[in-house]
C-alpha cells in the first residue's frame, strides 16, 4: 500500500487545494446520508464512495452512449482509500477534541482493518466486511459534521503526503541494502562445498591430481574458452552447459583461473565431474608471478589504503549513495583478469571470455569465424536503453572523460565476449588499459568495476555481435521475453538475482539448474538442491 498512498494524498491535496478555503461547494461524498455541501471533508472525489463500493461494486455508470464497468478489486482498493480518510480525521484538532468520539473512530477502523487484513482482491474479503464498512461510514459522516475548516484538512494531507514519501523512500533505501546483501552473502551449501572437495584433493596422489589432454592448452586451432571465478558450482554449469551444447565437444578447451582458497576444490570438482571430451585447465592466480604492483596499476590500487578506507571505513560507506561498489568482487583480481588474456595465454590466437554467471543454450563454435573487420572485442550492444550508453558509466563532468569520448555512445556487456589476441597485442591494449587505470587513481573517471574500463579501452576496438548471442537481465529482470531467451545462444544473470541464491527469480532458475546433477555426492552432502 506505501507505494500508492502518496499518490492517493496528492490527488487530494491537489482537489483540496483548488477549492475556495470558504464555503464554496466541493465534491460530495456518499455516506449513505444526505451529503453537506460545502463541507471541508468532502473533497474526497464521489467515485470512492464506500456505499457504491461495498454494496453494489459491479454497478454500471452510464451516460447515454457508453457504459464504464468498475475496475475489478474496487471494493477493497475504495476501503483503503476510505481508511486512508479515517486517519485523516483523527488528526484534526476538532476531532481530537471529542474523546469519545476519538475511541469510536479508533474502534471502527481498528475492525475494518482487520476484515481487510492481506487482501488484495475483492473475492479475498470476509462476508462481513460490509457491515463494518457501513459501520466506519456512519461514524465518519458524524465526524463530517464537526469538521468544516478546508484549509486544516489540506495541511493534514500534506502533511501525510510528506511522511509517507519519506517512508517510501526509507523502504526502497532498505530494499536496495538487503538486495546487496543477500547478494553477498555465501548460502552455507556454498560454504560446504569447497571445503568438502579440498578435503578430498589433498587425499589424491600427485599423479591423480592432473588432468589429461594437456597438449591441448595451447593449440590455436581449437576452441578456447576463458572464465575466471571463484564460484564452483556456477563455473560447472558454465562448462557443463557449453560442452553439453556442442556439435564436437573434444574441440572444446577450457581455462579456468581462481584463487588459492578455491584452486584445490575447483581442480577436484573437475577431477571428479569429467566434462564429456573437453579439456579442462585450472589455474591458480597467486601463481602468475608476473601480475604485481609493479606491473599492474589496478593491482597496485586495489591494495592501497585509500581503496581499504573505501570498503572499510563506516562512514565512507554510508555515504556511498550506490550500494553496488560495496560488492567486495571489485576487490578481487580475478574481476580485471579479463585485461590480461594475451598475457595469461601467449600461444592463442583467439578466445571467448565468458562470465561465472551465465548459461549456454547453444553451439557457439560460430562466433571463431567471424569477421571482425580489426577490432579487438566482439560484444553485444547494450544501449536499446538510454542508460546503457557512456554517460552511465563515466564521469563526463571531468574534462578527461569529455575530451575522449561520446556520452552518448552505446555501451556493451561484458560477459560472452570474443577477443583477437593477435589484434590486441598489435595494438597494444594493455597498455592502453594500464594507461587509464593510471589516470583513475582517484577514481575521479569512473568509481569501480570492469565495464567501465573496457569501454574506455576498447573504445571504437569493439565489434557489434547479433544480440541473439548473448541475452542479458535474467539477474534482474523478471520480464526478460521467452522469445528471446529460445533464440539466444548465451543468458546471462547479470545482476543481484542470481540463479545460486534464495533471491534468485524461480521462473529463470531451471535454465541454470538444469545443468547441474544434484545427486553428485559432494552436492548431497553439503545439501545443495534445485
Amino acid at each position: 500500500m506505501a507505494p500508492r498512498l502518496p499518490l492517493l494524498l496528492l490527488a487530494l491535496v491537489a482537489a483540496a487545494v483548488a477549492v475556495p478555503q470558504a464555503s464554496a461547494a466541493v465534491g460530495s461524498i456518499d455516506l449513505g446520508s444526505e451529503s453537506r455541501k460545502g463541507s471541508s471533508l468532502e473533497i474526497i472525489p464521489k467515485q470512492t464512495s464506500a456505499k457504491l463500493l461495498v454494496e453494489n461494486p459491479q454497478k454500471e455508470n452510464t451516460d447515454g452512449k457508453s457504459k464504464h464497468m468498475a475496475l475489478p478489486d474496487t471494493r477493497v482498493r475504495n476501503i483503503k482509500d476510505q481508511l486512508i480518510k479515517a486517519k485523516v480525521y483523527l488528526g484534526l484538532g476538532a476531532i481530537r477534541a471529542n474523546p469519545q468520539y476519538l475511541r469510536d473512530l479508533r474502534q471502527r477502523i481498528r475492525e475494518v482493518q482487520k476484515v481487510l487484513g492481506d487482501a488484495s482482491k475483492d473475492s479475498d474479503l470476509p462476508k462481513n466486511a460490509n457491515e463494518k464498512v457501513k459501520a466506519l461510514e456512519q461514524t465518519l459522516i458524524k465526524g463530517k459534521q464537526t469538521q468544516d475548516d478546508c484549509s486544516v484538512v489540506v495541511k493534514k494531507l500534506r502533511a501525510m503526503l510528506h511522511s509517507a514519501e519519506e517512508q517510501l523512500h526509507a523502504q526502497k533505501k532498505q530494499t536496495v541494502f538487503l538486495t546487496q546483501l543477500a547478494a553477498k552473502t555465501l548460502p552455507k551449501g556454498l560454504h560446504c562445498l569447497p571445503l568438502r572437495l579440498a578435503n578430498e584433493y589433498f587425499s589424491l596422489e600427485p599423479g591423480q591430481q592432473q588432468f589429461p589432454n594437456h597438449e591441448k592448452l595451447a593449440n590455436p586451432k581449437l576452441y578456447h574458452y576463458a572464465l575466471f571465478s571463484d564460484n564452483i558450482l556456477a563455473t560447472a554449469v558454465v562448462v557443463n552447459s557449453t560442452v553439453l551444447n556442442a556439435k564436437n565437444p573434444s574441440h572444446h578447451v577450457f581455462h579456468i583461473v581462481t584463487d588459492r582458497l578455491n584452486y584445490a576444490p575447483m581442480r577436484m570438482w573437475f577431477l571428479s565431474n569429467p566434462p564429456g571430451k573437453a579439456t579442462i585447465e585450472v589455474q591458480n592466480i597467486d601463481e602468475f608471478t608476473w601480475l604485481n604492483d609493479s606491473y599492474s596499476p589496478v593491482l597496485k590500487q586495489l591494495g592501497s589504503q585509500s581503496m581499504i578506507d573505501y570498503y572499510f571505513r563506516a562512514q565512507r560507506a554510508n555515504s556511498d549513495s550506490n550500494l553496488k561498489y560495496r560488492n567486495p568482487k571489485y576487490l578481487s583480481m580475478l574481476n580485471h583478469l579479463r585485461f590480461y588474456l594475451p598475457e595469461i595465454y601467449p600461444k592463442l590466437d583467439k578466445m571467448v571470455f565468458l562470465d561465472d554467471d551465465v548459461v549456454v543454450k547453444k553451439d557457439i563454435t560460430g562466433l571463431w569465424s567471424i569477421d571482425m573487420k580489426g577490432k579487438v572485442n566482439g560484444a553485444v550492444e547494450t544501449c536499446g536503453e538510454s542508460f546503457h550508453r557512456f554517460d552511465r558509466y563515466l564521469n563526463f563532468s571531468n574534462p578527461v572523460i569529455v575530451k575522449n569520448f561520446d556520452p552518448h555512445a552505446c555501451g556493451w556487456a561484458f560477459g560472452m565476449n570474443v577477443f583477437d589476441l593477435v589484434e590486441w597485442r598489435r595494438q597494444n591494449i594493455t597498455k592502453i588499459y594500464h594507461s587509464w587505470q593510471t589516470l583513475n587513481e582517484d577514481r575521479l573517471l569512473w568509481k569501480l568495476g570492469t565495464l567501465p574500463p573496457g569501454l574506455i579501452t576498447f573504445w571504437n576496438k569493439t565489434f557489434p555481435l547479433d544480440r541473439s548471442w548473448h541475452v542479458l537481465g535474467l539477474g534482474y529482470n523478471p520480464h526478460v521475453s521467452s522469445r528471446d531467451l529460445e533464440h539466444a545462444a548465451v543468458i546471462h544473470y547479470n545482476g543481484n538475482m542470481k540463479p545460486w541464491l534464495e533471491i534468485g527469480l524461480p521462473k529463470f532458475r531451471s535454465y541454470w539448474s538444469k545443468y547441474l546433477d544434484y545427486d553428485q555426492p559432494f552436492l548431497r552432502e553439503c545439501n545443495i538442491n534445485p
